[in-house]
C-alpha cells in the first residue's frame, strides 16, 4: 500500500479555515508537488502561484508547518517527518486574495517608498561605468543584490506584523544595496526614506529574515548597517 501524507490546506480569504486532503507520498516530493496534485486530482478550485519551479522566480512562497519557505525548493522529507503531515498557509502579514495566494501590492509599495530603484547619471550612449570588485562599497552592495522580492522575509518578520507601515526587511535590503552603490544619484533622498519612524530603526533585530531567507542573504545586517549610515548623515546635517 502506498503512503500517504495527510496535508491541511487554508483555503478562502483571511477568514478562511483549513481543508484536510490525503496526497500520495513520492520519493524526493517537494510541497509545491504537493499543492499541485491536490490543484490537479482533489480540488480544481484551489489557487495558488508558481512558476519556475526551479527556485529562480520565489513566486511559490508559502507558509508551511508555520515558517515561510520556497515550497518548490521544500522537500517534503524535511518537513513532513515520519508522520507524514504537512500544514500549508498562505504568507503572513500579506493580504489573502484566495486560498495561498497573496496580494504583493503591499510589499512593492514599501520597496518603492524606500527608493528601491536604480538611478544613475549616464545614458546608453556613454560607456559602462567601472566598479572595481574589491571595493567596500561593491562588496557591501553584492551581499544583498541577490534578492528576487519573494517575501519570505517580510512574512517572517514580526515587526511587519505589529506594525503594517514598517518598510520591513526586502525593502531595506534594496536600499542598503542601492546606498552602496557609487553609480546611484539619490543616496540622500533614499537615506531620508528609511529614515522615519517606520524605516529601518523600527527593527527590533530578531533575525527572522536571515534565517529564513531563501538566497541566503541578511537583510538584518543590511538593516544594521542603514542604521549606522542614518545616523552619520543625521550628525553631519544631510538628512
Amino acid at each position: 500500500m502506498q503512503p500517504t501524507l495527510s496535508v491541511k490546506v487554508w483555503r478562502g480569504g483571511a477568514e478562511g479555515s483549513f481543508s484536510a486532503y490525503e496526497v500520495p507520498r513520492q520519493t524526493s516530493q517537494t510541497v509545491l508537488d504537493v499543492v499541485t496534485h491536490i490543484q490537479r486530482h482533489l480540488e480544481p478550485s484551489l489557487s495558488y502561484r508558481f512558476a519556475c519551479r526551479v527556485g529562480m522566480c520565489g513566486s511559490c512562497a508559502m507558509t508551511v508547518n508555520g515558517k515561510a519557505c520556497w515550497t518548490c525548493r521544500t522537500h517534503v522529507a524535511k518537513v513532513a517527518g515520519d508522520g507524514g503531515t504537512l500544514e500549508i498557509a498562505p504568507l503572513s502579514n500579506l493580504p489573502v486574495i484566495k486560498d495561498l495566494a497573496t496580494d504583493m501590492t503591499s510589499f512593492f509599495d514599501k520597496w518603492a517608498r524606500a527608493k528601491g530603484s536604480f538611478a544613475g547619471s549616464t545614458t546608453r550612449h556613454e560607456d559602462f561605468a567601472r566598479v572595481a570588485p574589491d571595493s567596500p562599497e561593491r562588496r557591501a552592495a553584492n551581499a544583498g543584490i541577490e534578492c528576487i522580492g519573494c517575501g519570505v522575509c517580510v512574512a517572517s518578520c514580526d515587526v511587519v506584523a505589529w506594525r503594517p507601515d514598517y518598510l520591513g526587511p526586502a525593502a531595506l535590503n534594496r536600499a542598503w544595496t542601492l546606498v552602496n552603490d557609487v553609480r546611484d544619484t539619490q543616496r540622500s533622498e533614499r537615506l531620508r526614506a528609511v529614515a522615519g519612524d517606520a524605516g529601518c530603526h523600527a527593527c527590533h533585530t530578531q533575525g527572522s529574515c536571515t534565517e529564513r531567507c531563501p538566497k541566503q542573504l541578511a537583510p538584518t545586517v543590511a538593516i544594521a548597517g542603514l542604521k549606522r549610515t542614518v545616523a552619520k548623515a543625521a550628525v553631519r546635517g544631510e538628512l
